[in-house]
C-alpha cells in the first residue's frame, strides 16, 4: 500500500469544498521513519537525525502559526496496539488538532513560512493519516 505524507490534489479539492466557516477537529495519525530523509542541499541532510526528530523540528518551527490562527492540540497520545485493524499496522503519534475553522486550517497549509517548514514533516514521516472531524458535544451512548 503507498505511504501517505501530503494530500492528493483531489483529496485537498474535496476539503476545501467542505464548509470553511464551522469549527474542525483533525485526527492524525503519524508513523515516522527511523532516520529523516531530508533532501540532498537541505541543511539537515545526513545529518543522522531521526524521524522523531525532524518531526519535533517540524513543530517547532511550524507552531507559531499554527497557533497565532487558533489551533491548538486537544487530545494526544501514544498508541500502543492495534486491537481491531490491520495487525502489521503501527502509528507512532497520534493527536488531534482543533482549528477554529476549515479556512484557518487552509490559510495555514497556504502559508509561504508554513511552506518552508513542512519540509521537516516530509522528512520525517514514513506515513500517516490526517482525517477531518466536526466536533460534537458527546451524547450518552455510543453513536449519539
Amino acid at each position: 500500500m503507498p505511504q501517505s505524507i501530503d494530500p492528493t490534489r483531489p483529496q485537498f479539492e474535496a476539503f476545501k469544498a467542505l464548509p470553511r466557516d464551522t469549527p474542525i477537529h483533525m485526527l492524525n495519525l503519524i508513523r515516522l521513519k527511523a532516520l529523516a530523509a531530508y533532501p540532498p542541499g537541505h541543511p539537515n541532510a545526513g545529518k543522522g537525525m531521526t524521524g522523531l526528530d525532524a518531526y519535533r523540528e517540524y513543530g517547532r518551527t511550524s507552531g507559531p502559526i499554527f497557533r497565532k490562527l487558533g489551533g491548538r492540540i486537544v487530545w494526544s497520545g501514544r498508541p500502543e496496539g492495534v486491537l481491531t485493524g490491520p495487525a502489521d499496522e503501527r502509528w507512532d503519534l497520534a493527536f488531534i488538532a482543533q482549528y477554529p475553522n476549515a479556512g484557518a486550517f487552509l490559510a495555514m497549509v497556504t502559508d509561504g513560512e508554513y511552506r518552508e517548514h513542512v519540509i521537516h514533516r516530509q522528512a520525517a514521516v514514513e506515513d500517516s493519516r490526517l482525517v477531518r472531524f466536526f466536533p460534537l458535544d458527546p451524547g450518552e451512548g455510543f453513536g449519539e
